[in-house]
């Protein structure tokens, strides 16, 4: 089946992620960590994980988090091979320039101001980009 990861502390903001899957029909099942550290342990099946298998289509990545924050946990995704190519979009609600500007040097897909919403906000671009990469 194909899968997505949701990397986020916030569980009203899972809710709303979730909620906006069903919504939409997104046809993905939707694996969830609530940080880095612990989105490295279910794509890489360590700290007693099961690794997500296939690999997630895409992540959708929380910048503040605890233990491990969204810009760490990308920066060692993206230098280790098997996780380096998979698409990622920043949810956050930071809209700091040098936020945005670290995360593009990281290759993200794009870049979307919370709540996850396919119809309206700042990053409504980013947002329809995410839901047609969703829907293929």
């Amino acid at each position: 089946m194909r899968s997505v990861l949701l990397v986020e502390d916030d569980i009203f903001d899972t809710m709303m992620a979730q909620k906006t899957f069903a919504k939409f029909n997104v046809p993905h099942h939707l694996h969830t960590a609530f940080n880095g550290e612990e989105a490295l342990d279910l794509l890489l099946g360590r700290a007693g994980k099961e690794a997500i298998t296939p690999l997630p289509e895409l992540i959708l990545l929380d910048l503040n988090m605890p233990r491990m924050n969204g810009l760490e946990f990308l920066t060692a995704m993206r230098a280790t091979p098997e996780l380096s190519d998979i698409p990622v979009y920043i949810t956050t609600t930071s809209g700091m320039e040098h936020e945005r500007a670290a995360a593009a040097g990281l290759a993200v897909s794009g870049y979307i101001l919370k709540p996850l919403d396919f119809e309206s906000g700042h990053d409504l671009v980013d947002s329809l980009n995410l839901l047609e990469e969703l829907l293929k």
